[in-house]
This record gives structure tokens, C-alpha cells and sequence, in this order.
């Protein structure tokens, strides 16, 4: 193992909002819930939507603040001699309002999904020309959440798309979060603040830690576009799910909500290892997520392969997530100053303060250590 020694003193750390940003009043903190999308692909129908339902009651997700209930693609089949969006009458024969109404009953809220395009990305009816119609429909079956693909969208222009769904939630009548997908094509972090309430900056995460630390790289200069209402989205979470180890779900969801990253699960709550349930309930690691103050961490380091990265928090304390990107263990220190105390986040347990403001900690393989300062 080879000691690394980071210093922070003198860092400057300026931070600039952006200069518009969408007034619905929803999503002050970043969305948390669960999609279909990365576990079940197009294999979705009411009962495991409402089995899901219960399971992010149960398991304890719900207490934790999870609160989205969200159907990815293939959920619509066909449109009806009115133009109205048809949900699959074989796999959802109850209808989108009787499963909304579940969902509701169990104090979660529901999530659909749409394209921007004559189609969907499986080739299911997109919402092109259709947004104020869809838009309707979806309020009087009680969606809650939008997310807004874009495939088979030709010659279109994403900006004026995705700003015409905008305006056809705003019309509708009922609060809807707006997730904008067009995979950071058209940098939309320099224009979706005043377009939805998130937005996604890459094109699509698979369980692979390869994956996620190319996903990390690519957030990491996004930072300043962040805030409540608006956020950059570096897509679902691949925590529990076959490709990433227990230590790389933690490392992943770690660095999620360092970013202030939508924090929208995607694997199967009614079959989680207890590690995984512990991953993804750690009430203290979401707490930096959800941070009302709303600002992304930044990198601060890069050192071989480590990495620090800060997060302010509301009252003027401060997390630090230390990550090993290596395939051993590393020793890493940083200097935090000498009458500082931290919480590690996983360990949960007060440490400091020490030696010449010194914080050390040994820090596994393809793994984090996660620590904010404690009110002096």
C-alpha cells in the first residue's frame, strides 16, 4: 500500500448558480424513487409495479425518503381513435389511474415515461404532436413524474421540444416533476434549469465499474449548474444489481449523492441482500443528497488514482468523499484542521479531533470513505 498525503488549505471553491431556473416548486431536493428501466427492461405490468410499490414500503426505502414509483418504457401500446395514449390492456387491464391510485395509497408517488419523437425508444407511440394531449391524460391518471426520452425524434430541436412538454405540464393542471433524457447531447445543463426539473448528462449507466467512474469524469465540470429544482442527472443508480460488488454499489451511491444526483434506484426491491438494503437506506449518506442548500461536490483532487471531492453543506459544514479508483488499498490523509471533528458516514461514529488536523483512513479497493464535519 502506498501513503498518499492531500492537501486542501488555500482551495478556492467559488461557486455561480445558473441564471435561470424552472418556478414549479417541485423537486427543491433531488428526486428519490425507483425505475423499471435497469432490472426489467420492457417487462413490466401492474403487478410488479404494485409488488415494487410495497416493496419500497417494507424494506424500509420509503422511510429512508424514496417516494417515485416510475414506468419506463413499453408500458403504451397503441393510440385510440382520439388520439389519446393507450397503456397495454394485457399488462396493465386495470388501467394507469387504478395503478396510480395504488401507488398513491401507499403514500408513494407515480412516474410514467414518454418520448419526445413519433416513437419511443422500443418503437412504442412517442408524444410528438401529442404533448398537450399526453400531458392531460397523464394529470387525470395522477402522474406524478415525467421522464422525457428522445429517440426517433429526426430533425427536431431538442430545446423547443422538451420546452413544449414543459409548457403542456405547466397547462395540465397538476404538479408533474420534468426529467429530461436527451443523453447531454446538446449540453442541456447550460439551458434546462429554466426547462425541467433534471436532466440527463450522458447517455446511458450500466452495472460496470468502468461504466460509472466515465460517468463520474464527465459530471465532474457540471457542478456549477446544480441547485434546488434543477440538477444534473448522471442516470439511475445500478446499486444491487449483477456487474457491481457490495463495495462498488456503495462506492456508486456514495458519489450520487455527492453530486446531488437524482437518486432513483433501479434494481429489484423485493429480492435486496441486507447489504444492498443498507446501501441504499444509509439515512446519513442521503442526508448529503438532500442537503437543502443543493450544491453538487466538486473534485478538489486527483492524484494518481485517488480523488477527493468536497460538498458544502447548509450550515457551514462540509463532506468529503475519499475514493479509490485503484485495485488495492490505498492510505490516504487529508488535512481537515486541527480542532475538527468528523462523522463517517458508513462506519457511523464520531472521530477527531487529530493529530496536526490530520484525518487519515485506509481506504479498499474500488471503495470511498465518506466523512462531513460536526457544528464546532
Amino acid at each position: 500500500m502506498r501513503r498518499i498525503f492531500l492537501l486542501l488549505a488555500g482551495i478556492g471553491l467559488l461557486f455561480a448558480a445558473p441564471a435561470f431556473a424552472l418556478n414549479n416548486g417541485l423537486a427543491l431536493t433531488p428526486p428519490m424513487g425507483w425505475n423499471s428501466w435497469n432490472k426489467f427492461g420492457c417487462h413490466v405490468d401492474q403487478d410488479l409495479i404494485k409488488q415494487i410499490a410495497d416493496a419500497m414500503v417494507s424494506s424500509g426505502m420509503k422511510a429512508a425518503g424514496y417516494q417515485y414509483i416510475i414506468i419506463d418504457d413499453c408500458w403504451q401500446v397503441a393510440r385510440d381513435a382520439q388520439g389519446n395514449i393507450v397503456p397495454d390492456p394485457k399488462r396493465f387491464p386495470d388501467g394507469m389511474k387504478a395503478l396510480a391510485d395504488y401507488i398513491h395509497s401507499k403514500g408513494l408517488k407515480f412516474g410514467i415515461y414518454s418520448d419526445a419523437g413519433t416513437n419511443t425508444c422500443q418503437g412504442r407511440p412517442g408524444s410528438r404532436g401529442y404533448e398537450y394531449q399526453d400531458a392531460r391524460t397523464y394529470a387525470s391518471w395522477g402522474v406524478d413524474y415525467l421522464k422525457y426520452d428522445w429517440c426517433h425524434t429526426g430533425t427536431q430541436n431538442i430545446q423547443a421540444s422538451y420546452e413544449t412538454m414543459r409548457d403542456a405540464l405547466a397547462a395540465s393542471g397538476r404538479p408533474i416533476v420534468f426529467s429530461l433524457c436527451e443523453w447531454g447531447l446538446d449540453d442541456p445543463w447550460k439551458w434546462a434549469g429554466s426547462v425541467g426539473n433534471l436532466w440527463r448528462t450522458t447517455g446511458d449507466i450500466n452495472p460496470t465499474w468502468q461504466r460509472i467512474m466515465q460517468i463520474l469524469d464527465l459530471n465532474a465540470p457540471l457542478w456549477r449548474y446544480a441547485g434546488p429544482g434543477h440538477w444534473n442527472d448522471p442516470d439511475m443508480l445500478e446499486v444491487g444489481n449483477p456487474g457491481l460488488s457490495t463495495r462498488e454499489s456503495k462506492s456508486h451511491f456514495s458519489l450520487w449523492c455527492m453530486l446531488a444526483a437524482p437518486l432513483i434506484a433501479g434494481n429489484d426491491l423485493r429480492h435486496m441482500s441486507p447489504a444492498i438494503r443498507a446501501v441504499l437506506t444509509n439515512k446519513e449518506v442521503i442526508a448529503l443528497d438532500q442537503d437543502p442548500l443543493g450544491r453538487q461536490a466538486r473534485r478538489i483532487i486527483q492524484q494518481d488514482d485517488t480523488e477527493v471531492w468536497r460538498k458544502p453543506l447548509s450550515g457551514g459544514n462540509v463532506a468529503y468523499l475519499l475514493l479509490n479508483r485503484a485495485e488495492t488499498a490505498k492510505e490516504m490523509s487529508l488535512y481537515i484542521g486541527s480542532a475538527t471533528r468528523v462523522r463517517d458516514l458508513w462506519k457511523h461514529q464520531d472521530e477527531g479531533p487529530f493529530t496536526n488536523g490530520v484525518f487519515q483512513a485506509n481506504v479498499p479497493p474500488h471503495g470511498v470513505v465518506v466523512i462531513r464535519t460536526l457544528s464546532q
